[in-house]
């Protein structure tokens, strides 16, 4: 029921379009979502998660979002609070995740907040690695309306090459603000 409308408002209320699919997708993976300027771009996520099949998809969130009043819809909708004012090992807690299920998938905005950042963190990188799963490359274009899914990327013993692979994808997508793009 919940697609139906999400595929209403998403293709004919607010007229966005996705290119590119989830199709032959592999049990375990790594979503990275950028550019992560705006609020919207969760709205935006949970409707394109859905319309393209993906419900499943897990997200981390900062824990203050898991309070309540609203803490269990955020948990209902797949979400693991985050606690950014300790140091903890994130990495390795989602790397156990990974290896405790059959099946499991994760999107992380690797910007890691809304504000202005100079560079990606390296968290979503370490996962796949660490996990040996791929990374999904998508985009929220506001300047566009459009959301852009690449293939699977594997990545490689080449860190720093790989980083690089995976900015070019964003290059060209911009933000709902994109004075605060990377």
């Amino acid at each position: 029921m919940l697609k139906s409308i999400y595929r209403f408002v998403f293709f004919k209320v607010i007229k966005w379009k996705i290119i590119g699919d989830f199709d032959n997708i592999v049990d375990k993976y790594v979503v990275i979502v950028a550019p992560h300027t705006s609020n919207w771009d969760f709205i935006i996520g949970v409707m394109a998660r859905s319309i393209l099949n993906i419900s499943n998809v897990k997200f981390l969130g900062k824990s203050q979002l898991f309070r309540w009043p609203y803490g269990f819809i955020f948990r209902a909708m797949g979400g693991h609070p985050v606690e950014r004012t300790k140091q903890n090992n994130i990495v390795e807690a989602v790397v156990d995740l990974f290896n405790s299920k059959e099946k499991f998938a994760i999107a992380l905005a690797p910007e890691g907040t809304r504000k202005k950042v100079n560079e990606f963190k390296k968290g979503f990188y370490h996962i796949a690695v660490g996990a040996e799963v791929p990374i999904y490359k998508v985009g929220f274009d506001f300047s566009k309306k459009t959301i852009l899914v690449d293939k699977p990327f594997y990545p490689t013993d080449n860190m720093e090459e790989d980083m690089l692979t995976i900015m070019n994808f964003y290059r060209s997508i911009r933000g709902k603000h994109p004075e605060f793009e990377v």
